[in-house]
């Protein structure tokens, strides 16, 4: 199983600590990793067909403390298409002037959807085709840049269509908001003040965030599984389509 994780903040936030354990788990992931950071309507996107635990691309994301407000990130373990650099997420396409990146953790078979010149795949994952799939109903549903609610309501009646061809765990973003579906497993919190140490999961390390931190800022983390030992992480429930703006939860 792919590891999915996201960030969506309310003002620019370090995703070292979060993303240093999570590329931990690349040990049994290691088809290929990618992370997309945020910048107005841009995203700088960062990716690699080798594992995140020895790419020299990885090591410089742990090095660099780059700050966003949207941050989405993958680690591959391969069930449909090659190991190749096209085949890593997250993918990106243009929509209404915005960039939006995408990441899927699942497995959907026998999915073969119909897509238009605007949105093709530049690999061969089921994953990329679900996200072209998804951009261009979404042109279809929305002549112009609908609401972040607008949006939640159209991805609602859009993504059951491709869930029901299996496993459809996922993150997309297009800089305003984040959105995350659960199909088997994903978990959430929100750190906000008063801040506390965390301590991750899976590598020995910890920070203290409210020496980092002011009293007005606010992160929403979204991961397969849970990163920090001594936090309360949220799980989302199976068919659950959660929408993260400003470092809380909207929907």
């Amino acid at each position: 199983m792919c590891q999915l994780l996201g960030l969506n903040a309310n003002t620019p936030t370090d995703v070292v600590f979060s993303f240093t354990g999570f590329s931990t788990r690349a040990e049994e992931h290691k088809d290929g990793f990618g992370i997309a950071f945020f910048e107005g309507r841009g995203a700088r996107v960062f990716s690699d067909a080798q594992s995140a635990r020895d790419s020299p691309v990885a090591e410089m994301v742990r090095r660099y403390p780059i700050k966003s407000c949207n941050v989405i990130a993958h680690i591959r373990k391969a069930t449909q298409g090659r190991i190749a650099l096209e085949n890593t997420h997250p993918f990106q396409r243009e929509l209404w002037g915005r960039t939006w990146v995408f990441a899927h953790n699942g497995d959907l078979r026998q999915y073969a959807p119909r897509l238009h010149a605007g949105f093709r795949p530049v690999g061969d994952t089921d994953s990329e085709r679900a996200f072209c799939w998804l951009m261009q109903e979404l042109a279809k549903a929305h002549a112009s840049v609908p609401s972040v609610a607008e949006l939640s309501v159209t991805l609602r009646e859009l993504v059951p269509g491709i869930a029901a061809h299996g496993s459809f765990n996922f993150m997309l973003s297009n800089g305003q908001a984040l959105w995350a579906h659960c199909s088997t497993q994903l978990h959430w919190l929100v750190r906000e003040h008063p801040f506390r140490s965390a301590r991750l999961s899976d590598e020995d390390l910890s920070v203290d965030f409210s020496a980092l931190t002011t009293p007005s800022d606010r992160v929403a983390v979204i991961v397969t599984e849970p990163l920090t030992a001594d936090e309360r992480w949220n799980p989302l429930a199976p068919g659950e389509l959660a929408v993260f703006r400003d470092g809380a939860r909207m929907i």
